[in-house]
């Protein structure tokens, strides 16, 4: 059989899975669970019936003997695969967290948090995540699914998928991360996990994890389950100015308004579970696999901000014709968060007389609840006066799908597949708000802001529940496609077409009972090609392909949202097509001693049909005011319509089109060719740009950094059972504009080093230190309240941000059996 990309999937109803068992007898079942091969293969690359060598002992996972390098995928397409071994000594605690160490990939998280992957430094969106092969469903309004939902230590394997074949969904205009799931055919025997971490306040927290992987009922099957404490303590001071240092070099003296103080905690747990169970025999094998993860979250941030640089006192009097410096408001907010998601995936492949047939089935669920109130003082008025806000957000999202695929060889070397993809999507999101507003006395003034909050003001009653936003979005897709793909002595081709259909349906809870739902229907053809031809020790890839990404789900919405962009309204727009881009990609990657690999990657991105806010017009083309406009009225007391407009309301919009493009180095090896074949080292840069046009001119992609690099050292010392290593990384500024705001982000490089001691072929025990060079995430804001303004460049506000996270000590210990 050829090495081709393989669709994985989850199965949806158990019911399905079992009539498709109940089809064939079980001597007739397969192989291989998790939408994956065996080790050091892609999930991208086609399923591939295990050998016991790609079965791993418990006892291989937990003592490492030596150093993991990045693996050489053998499929047509353009893809970096790193085995666990190349980033669990670094003991990541999640899934964005082992993506530190591999090329292309940003974040703009607070500091030591690594959720939302920017592949190649673009927004999360426009990356395509995977699980096993599949992709998985998110909470985030842009589509993206956060990664610190996945525990690093479920992970047997991670992919970087930089161009697209026609077998995957084409929701990959960045490019595709695959997490390979450990399964019951990369896993035999079991281990325990057990450690804590320390964090820079003296909090504790505890992990701990067991796994089991062997024979079960004729077949194999894994368990595992995960428990992570997760705790981040962040200080920030925000300085905010009446105007910028682009208008008044003296800013910092002149134009001073306001300090905030504030203290942000993050305190949480992760619970993750994942089991598969496969059965294989020469012609067929299935395999059903589900996982689970719930994480528990608190939010708590407690601010205060005052009148002075540098001063920390008490209320001020609230008399605007004294200078009194003292304390302007105190507030605190808590946002409890607690998130499950799930799925299940059954595969069915077998082999006949003409082909194989493959039948994969997959149901996913993600639920996401928050709970937010926010309760301040403001002292800087003649009345002291408190406002409690709660807001309560619920998002849940759904999907089964099927996918069918025959393949046909045409010949020895040649393989030919059609195949169709069905997939219904439900996404329900709600947010309610309740708020009480009310003068205090003027006791009040006597508030210590160390001893007291304002948490003792909360009124007993609050006003009722007012739904801020109530809709529900149905998404049904019809895909086919087909694709030819073979070897000829040092060339390995792929070449296809998907069809994709999509079908949305918008009910907008809040326009009222019988209020019509919005349809909006698209076709896309994306073609893909690659190639790889091997010259000696080197390869040379080369990939094109037609990629999209769907509207954010709160562009699709079409109720109106007051004051969402400074002092502009929004409305969302159900009719939206997607963004679309043609892209290539030309590698080279060279092999270095038996392990080692260096390689060079060129990309380049050719978006249209970008998703941009406009103004909305009304059906002279006049644009229509904002709702805190105040309009110029005419002798009869009727708006002039357009005259002394200076806020208004802002639509998402299919309009103009955008370049990516940059270059990737990455590298693994050795010291062997110096005599020290137990040092190993590794980097990679991958430097950055992209070119936008919008109303205010022309702007890289937003919050795009311009490079991001990371390099590091492991030591093995073999006759003493120790290793040791360091790594470093640094990300570039990056700058977002949308209408209201421009904001720069910088963060400081973070140095991560560990030190192991292996005890016997059963037992490691690892220490850990990271963020040693106490991050910050640095961000300027630019803010105005009209479009005028930002325009003309009078600033509303100019704000300087600092956040500081200390550095976080683990000791982790890992026993085999």
């Amino acid at each position: 059989m050829l090495k081709t990309n393989s669709h994985g999937l989850r199965l949806s109803r158990k019911a399905i899975m079992l009539a498709a068992a109940a089809a064939i007898p079980q001597a007739a079942l397969a192989e291989d669970l998790a939408a994956a091969q065996g080790a050091g293969e892609s999930a991208a690359v086609a399923d591939e019936q295990p050998s016991e060598e790609d079965i791993q002992s418990a006892k291989e996972i937990v003592v490492q003997g030596s150093i993991g390098f990045r693996n050489r995928s053998d499929s047509a397409e353009p893809i970096l695969i790193y085995d666990e071994e190349y980033f669990q000594r670094f003991e990541p605690l999640t899934a964005g967290d082992a993506l530190k160490r591999v090329p292309g990939v940003t974040f703009l998280s607070d500091v030591i948090e690594s959720d939302g992957a920017r592949l190649r430094g673009l927004d999360p969106g426009y990356t395509q995540i995977l699980i096993n092969g599949e992709r998985v469903p998110g909470g985030q309004a842009d589509r993206s699914f956060f990664l610190d939902r996945i525990p690093a230590e479920l992970i047997e394997q991670v992919e970087i998928v930089r161009s697209s074949s026609a077998r995957r969904t084409g929701d990959a205009v960045a490019g595709s991360l695959n997490f390979k799931l450990r399964d019951g055919f990369s896993l035999d025997g079991g281990y325990v996990r057990a450690g804590g971490l320390l964090f820079d306040d003296g909090e504790v927290k505890g992990t701990g994890g067991f796994y089991y992987g062997g024979a079960l009922a004729g077949g194999r099957v894994l368990i595992g389950a995960n428990i992570q404490g997760r705790y981040n303590p962040k200080e920030k001071t925000s300085l905010r100015f009446s105007d910028s240092p682009e208008n008044n070099p003296d800013f910092f003296t002149e134009d001073f308004e306001n300090r905030e103080d504030q203290s942000d905690i993050r305190d949480g747990t992760d619970y993750a579970f994942n089991a598969s169970w496969g059965i294989e025999s020469e012609t067929t094998r299935f395999e059903i696999l589900g996982n689970y993860v719930r994480t528990e979250r608190v939010e708590d941030e407690r601010s205060f901000e005052y009148n002075d640089l540098t001063t920390i006192a008490g209320p001020v009097d609230g008399d605007d014709e004294t200078e009194e410096v003292g304390l302007l408001t105190d507030n605190i907010n808590v946002n409890d968060i607690t998130t499950e998601s799930w799925s299940v995936i059954g595969k069915l492949d077998h082999e006949w007389g003409f082909g194989e047939t493959k039948l994969r089935v997959g149901y996913a669920s993600f639920d996401d609840v928050q709970d937010e109130f926010e309760h301040e003082i403001d002292f800087d008025r003649g009345t002291p006066r408190f406002t409690g806000e709660l807001f309560l957000q619920d998002t849940r999202d759904v999907e089964f799908f099927v996918n069918l695929e025959q393949e046909f060889d045409l010949g020895e070397n040649i393989e030919f597949a059609i195949g169709g993809f069905l997939q219904n999507k439900d996404r329900d999101f709600f947010l309610g708000e309740v708020r009480s507003r009310f003068n205090l006395t003027a006791a009040a003034r006597d508030y210590d802001q160390f001893s007291q909050s304002p948490l003792e003001f909360v009124p007993a009653t609050f006003n009722p529940l007012e739904a801020t936003a109530d809709n529900s979005i149905a998404e049904d897709r019809r895909d086919l496609y087909a694709l030819i793909e073979g070897e000829f002595d040092n060339l390995t081709f792929e070449a296809g077409v998907r069809w994709e259909s999509t079908d949305v349906t918008v009910i907008d809870g809040l326009a009222g009972p019988g209020a019509p739902a919005i349809t909006n229907d698209y076709d896309e053809f994306l073609p893909s090609a690659s190639l790889k031809y091997e010259i000696g020790e080197g390869r040379i890839t080369l990939s094109g392909a037609r990629t999209l990404r769907r509207p954010q789900f709160d562009f699709l919405t079409p109720g109106l949202l007051r004051e969402e962009l400074g002092d502009n309204d929004f409305r969302g727009n159900p009719l939206l097509a997607p963004e679309t881009a043609w892209g290539g990609d030309l590698g080279y990657e060279h092999k270095i001693g038996k392990t080692g690999v260096i390689g060079v990657n060129l990309f380049y991105r050719s978006v249209q049909n970008l998703i941009e806010l406009t103004t909305e017009l009304d059906a002279n083309g006049v644009p229509v005011p904002g709702s805190a406009d105040e309009p110029v009225l005419d002798e009869n007391g009727v708006p002039i319509p357009g005259e002394g407009s200076r806020t208004f309301i802002f639509t998402p919009r299919n309009t103009g089109d955008g370049e990516v493009y940059g270059i990737e180095f990455d590298a693994s090896f050795s010291l062997a060719f110096l005599g020290l074949p137990d040092t190993g080292v590794f980097g990679n840069l991958a430097l950055l740009d992209s070119t936008i046009t919008d109303e205010f001119g022309e702007r890289r992609f937003n919050d795009q950094s311009r490079f991001v690099y990371n390099f590091g050292a492991i030591q093995n010392l073999p006759d003493y059972g120790v290793a040791f290593g360091a790594t470093y990384r640094k990300q570039g500024e990056a700058f977002g504009r949308v209408v209201g705001e421009e904001v720069f982000t910088r963060f400081k490089g973070d140095l991560e080093v560990f030190v192991e001691k292996r005890i016997g072929d059963a037992f490691t025990i690892r220490a850990v230190g990271s963020n040693l060079l106490d991050g910050t995430k640095d961000e300027d804001f630019n803010k105005f309240n009209t479009v005028a303004d930002q325009e003309n460049r009078v600033f509303d506000e100019f704000e300087i941000e600092s956040e500081r996270a200390g550095p976080v000590f683990q000791v982790i210990a890992r026993y085999a059996f």
